[in-house]
This record gives structure tokens, C-alpha cells and sequence, in this order.
């Protein structure tokens, strides 16, 4: 048997709201196996191997606290889908119902007069 091992390390560096930094790193392993003998005819060697990627890039986390008129904008975003939201359902409503009322009203008008093709005997 032949095992792969992929890992990628991702240097990271998070700084909390009170300036306390953690260094530290982040890992990602792909696994790969397959089946390596001279008589199945696969190549490659029997084994475990292990390869390393190193990213030269550094990630950093800082945590901030959002303001006041962050969290106002929101609210107010969310008031706003509300009363769209709610104004569409209204006029979805609004127009069924007068369709519906337009129907009933033509349907009663044809029943008031008289057939225009009557059979006559």
C-alpha cells in the first residue's frame, strides 16, 4: 500500500479587543492510499509519504467591536424588509381579492340575462 499525506500549514496570528496576540498555525491534510506492487502492474513505491506545503502568506484575526451606528443601520434594515415585505403581501392580497370579486360580479351579470343562442323548436 501506498499512503499520501498532503499538509498545508497557514501561519495565523489572532489579536483580541484587549491586544493579546496568539501565534499559531493553521492545518489542512489530504489523504490519498492506493494499492503499489511490481506484479498489479501500479506504479509507485510502497510506503508513507508526507508533503509539506508552507504558505509564505500570514493570516490575521483582530477582533473589533461594532458601533453603536453599525448596529442602528441594521435594525433599521431589518424595519425596512419588514415593511417591504409586508407591503408586497398587502397588494398580492389586495389585487387577488379584487379579481376574484370582478369574477363573482361578471358571473353574476350573465346569469341576468337571456341565453343569446336559445334552441328554438
Amino acid at each position: 500500500m501506498m499512503f499520501q499525506y498532503y499538509v498545508k500549514i497557514v501561519p495565523t496570528m489572532y489579536v483580541r479587543k484587549d491586544k493579546h496576540t496568539f501565534e499559531t498555525n493553521q492545518y489542512s491534510v489530504t489523504k490519498h492510499q492506493k494499492v503499489a506492487s511490481m506484479f498489479s502492474g501500479e506504479q509507485g513505491m510502497p510506503g508513507i509519504f508526507l508533503i509539506y506545503e508552507l504558505s509564505p502568506l500570514m493570516v490575521k484575526y483582530t477582533e473589533k467591536q461594532k458601533s453603536f451606528m453599525h448596529f442602528l443601520t441594521g435594525v433599521c434594515a431589518i424595519i425596512g424588509g419588514v415593511f417591504t415585505v409586508a407591503g408586497l403581501i398587502d397588494a398580492l392580497i389586495y389585487n387577488s381579492l379584487r379579481i376574484i370579486q370582478q369574477k363573482i360580479e361578471l358571473g353574476t351579470s350573465r346569469t341576468n340575462q337571456p341565453a343569446k343562442y336559445a334552441f328554438q323548436s
